[in-house]
């Protein structure tokens, strides 16, 4: 089993799927409901575990109202918490998620969290742990931490451990050292509003010295290397049932086939192939793919 270090963002997660969108002073039934840890690096753990690897989590304080919900759900997993820090001062993060069909509306309090961070006021995430890191097999960072991302990445890359990371800037630190950076359609939204996938890709592959990924839901996404063609693939069609968490699926697709030394080709197959199987259930984060589902996606092709 191969061991990994994952840093960045661990909450309980809300979900509600809902039979039609709600509108203003309309009634919508719910279908379903469910309360799990969440967050990408929340979501990724869940992920790893179910394909067998062995996972070190570190990240966000888990604050009082999520404490027992992440001790229950990962005692069972080959997830090690030892890292986390439960900090019963604060409620804790969590978000809310609207779900109809293959949309979905996440609600929280994100913008709160990060400009108290980063404005002066508490920063309530732990430092990446360097040990962890050297001990690993490779490792998955989110952005969202500034320094404390970087400072992740520069521990990987002081111990050569190969890392992925989400949704970075092309000119950022953590992009260009990254042996595999994804980049949503959200992430571009944020970033670069005014340039399509194809105008910005080039300055991600000439900024990298890894595998750039740029996604685009369930079409066509774009792929490749500094100084290489640009390759496209067509990800693995499902009845969708709920793409909650879609994105952190495919996130911990690509860390899995990175520990297992796969190529660019087999990596990007296996991450769409995970995603694809987390999109035709509901809700994926208890009932993750596992490798012989996703190997039985990819052979059907």
């Amino acid at each position: 089993m191969k061991k990994i270090y994952l840093y960045g963002m661990i909450i309980a997660s809300n979900s509600f799927r809902l039979k039609e969108f709600p509108e203003p002073d309309r009634y919508s039934e719910i279908e379903e409901s469910c309360r799990f840890p969440g967050g990408e690096t929340g979501t990724c753990a869940t992920v790893l575990s179910s394909l067998g690897a062995n996972v070190i989590l570190d990240g966000t304080y888990i604050g009082r109202n999520s404490a027992q919900l992440i001790k229950d759900f990962y005692k069972n997993k080959s997830v090690n918490c030892d890292l986390l820090h439960f900090d019963d001062s604060f409620e804790g993060l969590e978000d809310y998620v609207i779900i109809t069909g293959d949309a979905r509306t996440p609600m929280g309090t994100f913008g709160h969290f990060f400009s108290s961070a980063f404005s002066g006021g508490i920063k309530r995430w732990n430092k990446p742990d360097e040990k962890a890191v050297s001990e690993c097999d490779c490792a998955a960072i989110d952005p969202f931490f500034g320094e404390d991302s970087d400072l992740a990445a520069e521990y990987c890359i002081r111990h050569g451990k190969p890392y992925v990371t989400i949704d970075c800037k092309y000119d950022s630190f953590l992009h260009r050292n990254s042996a595999v950076s994804v980049i949503s359609g959200e992430g571009l939204n944020n970033d670069y509003p005014d340039m399509t996938r194809e105008e910005i890709f080039p300055l991600f592959q000439e900024n990298g010295n890894g595998l750039t990924i740029i996604t685009n839901g369930g079409k066509e996404f774009l792929y490749g290397r500094k100084g290489g063609e640009l390759k496209t693939f067509q990800p693995f069609r499902v009845d969708v049932k709920s793409t909650l968490g879609a994105g952190d699926t495919f996130k911990a697709g690509c860390t899995y086939a990175l520990s297992m030394g796969m190529n660019d080709n087999e990596l990007v197959r296996f991450a769409s192939a995970c995603a694809a199987v987390a999109v035709s259930r509901y809700p994926s984060q208890l009932y993750p793919p596992a490798v012989s589902e996703v190997e039985r996606l990819i052979k059907s092709r």
